[in-house]
C-alpha cells in the first residue's frame, strides 16, 4: 500500500499546540449528542416521525456489505457496531463562530474530526464506546466519493481524512479496517446540528474538581458541578488548553464525562419521559443528521436499537479511548497501540463486563469520584469471574456509573 501524495493540512492535537482550533473542538461536542440521540432518544420517539423519514433515506449512504442485513437486530450474532462521526462542514446558519476555517484557505474539505464506535454486544446487552483520536495514524483504504472518484489507499494518514476521500463509508471502512469489527450502521452530523441538539436538551450537569481557565475559549468556571448549555456547554467541549496536560487526548477524558453525565440524563427517564422534548431531539437529529441505508430505510430499526439499550445498567456502558502510542516519527501525532487493542476487542468480543484499570492523573483530563449520583450498582448475575476482564491499564475510560470531574487547570 502507497502513501498517497495528497497529504491534508491537519493540525495535530496530541502535543501542546499555541493555537486551538475551535471547529476540531467542537466536533467532540457534535458526537456526544448524535451518540445519546442516536441510541437512546431517536429510537423511542421514532414511532411518531415517520414523516421525516423521506428527508433522511434521500441522504443516506450505502455501507459495504450491509445489503443483505437481517431485519431483526436480534439476529446479528456478537451484538451489532454503530460508527457516529462529527463533520467540519461549514453550514451558513453558523459558520461565523468559527472564523479563518470557515473562510480561509481550509475552508474547503470536511473532515472527520471526531470518531466513535458504538458496541452493543447480544444478551446481556453491554455498550461500549470507543473515542478514536482525530490525529491517530492508520492506513486508509482505497475509498469512492460521491463524485465518482476514487482516491488511492493511504499507508500512514489521520484518521480524519477518511470522510473527504470518501464520505461516511469511508470512515467505516477505515475503523472497520483498524478494528477487525463489522459495522452495520452509521450516521453522521454536524458541528449545527449539535448546537441545536444541545438547545433542545435543556442543559448537562458537569463537575470540576478544580476550575478551568482557558483564554483560548474564554471559559472561566469555578469548581464544582455545573449545568451548562449554550455557548458555555460549547466552551466547556472545546476546551484543550484547559484540562489536563493540554491535549487532545486531555479533551477526550474530560467530554467523556460530558457523554456520561448526558447518558445518564436520558435513561434516568429526565429526557425520555419527556414527550416534548423526545420529540424535539428527535426532529432535531433527524434533521441533522446522514445516516447508513441499513438505518434511513427501515425506521424500525432505529426503534429496535433503542428498546435494545435502554435498560443496559450504567455500569456497563463503558467510555474508552482507544488506546495509542506517541507517534516515533511526529510528537504531535499518535498511533495504534496493538497490543493494548488486541485485549480491549477480545473482551468486548466475548461480551466481558469491563473493567477500567487506569488511574488517572493531573495529566487526564478528568479525574475520577466514584459512583456517579443517583446510580446504584446492580450486581449482573451474569457477570463470573471467567467473564470479567480487567482491560490494560493504558486504556483510558469509564463506564456511566462514575462519577468524573474535569481535571482543570487552576490548581
Amino acid at each position: 500500500m502507497s502513501q498517497n501524495p495528497r497529504r491534508r493540512r491537519t493540525i495535530a492535537r496530541h502535543g501542546q499546540l499555541r493555537t486551538p482550533t475551535p471547529i476540531s473542538q467542537l466536533l467532540k461536542f457534535i458526537a456526544i449528542g448524535l451518540a445519546v440521540v442516536l441510541v437512546s432518544g431517536v429510537g423511542v420517539a421514532a414511532y411518531v416521525l415517520y414523516d421525516l423519514s423521506s428527508t433522511v433515506t434521500a441522504n443516506a449512504v450505502e455501507l459495504d456489505g450491509t445489503e443483505d442485513l437481517p431485519p431483526d437486530i436480534g439476529e446479528f450474532e456478537g451484538g451489532f457496531n454503530l460508527v457516529l462521526t462529527g463533520v467540519d462542514t461549514c453550514e451558513d446558519a453558523y459558520k461565523q463562530y468559527f472564523g479563518a476555517r470557515c473562510t480561509g484557505p481550509d475552508s474547503e474539505g470536511t473532515l472527520n474530526d471526531v470518531n466513535l464506535l458504538v458496541h452493543v454486544s447480544e444478551e446481556p446487552r453491554r455498550i461500549t464506546v470507543v473515542s478514536f483520536p482525530r490525529d491517530l495514524q492508520v492506513p486508509i483504504p482505497e475509498c469512492e466519493d460521491a463524485e465518482g472518484d476514487v482516491h488511492s489507499a493511504m499507508s500512514k494518514q489521520s484518521i480524519n481524512v477518511a470522510y473527504t476521500d470518501g464520505g461516511l463509508n469511508c470512515v467505516v471502512k477505515t475503523i472497520s479496517e483498524l478494528t477487525g469489527q463489522e459495522v452495520q450502521f452509521a450516521a453522521s452530523v454536524t458541528f449545527g446540528g449539535v448546537i441545536e441538539i444541545t438547545n433542545a436538551i435543556g442543559g448537562v450537569d458537569v463537575c470540576l474538581a478544580t476550575p478551568i481557565k482557558d483564554k483560548y475559549t474564554s471559559l472561566d468556571m469555578a469548581a464544582g458541578t455545573h449545568t451548562v448549555q449554550g455557548i458555555e456547554a460549547l466552551q466547556f467541549l472545546r476546551t484543550r488548553h484547559g484540562v489536563g496536560d493540554g491535549s487532545d487526548l486531555g479533551r477526550i477524558g474530560n467530554q467523556q464525562q460530558y457523554m456520561s453525565s448526558l447518558v445518564r440524563k436520558m435513561i434516568s427517564g429526565e429526557t425520555l419521559g419527556n414527550v416534548p422534548v423526545m420529540l424535539k431531539l428527535a426532529n432535531t437529529g433527524l434533521q441533522n443528521m446522514e445516516t447508513s441505508t441499513s438505518l434511513a430505510n427501515n425506521p424500525m430499526t432505529i426503534v429496535q436499537i433503542a428498546l435494545a439499550v435502554k435498560s443496559v445498567p450504567f455500569e456497563d456502558i463503558v467510555f474508552l479511548q482507544y488506546p495509542s502510542l506517541t507517534d516515533p516519527e511526529n510528537e504531535n501525532k499518535v498511533v495504534p497501540n496493538r497490543e493494548a487493542a488486541t485485549a480491549m476487542w477480545d473482551a468486548i468480543n466475548q461480551n466481558a463486563q469491563l473493567q477500567v484499570t487506569h488511574e488517572n492523573t493531573e495529566t487526564d483530563g478528568v479525574v475520577v469520584q466514584d459512583p456517579a449520583p443517583g446510580t446504584v450498582a446492580t450486581p449482573d448475575p451474569t457477570a463470573t469471574p471467567e467473564n470479567v476482564v480487567a482491560l490494560p491499564d493504558s486504556i483510558k475510560g469509564n463506564s456511566a456509573a462514575q462519577q468524573t470531574c474535569s481535571n482543570g487547570n487552576i490548581r
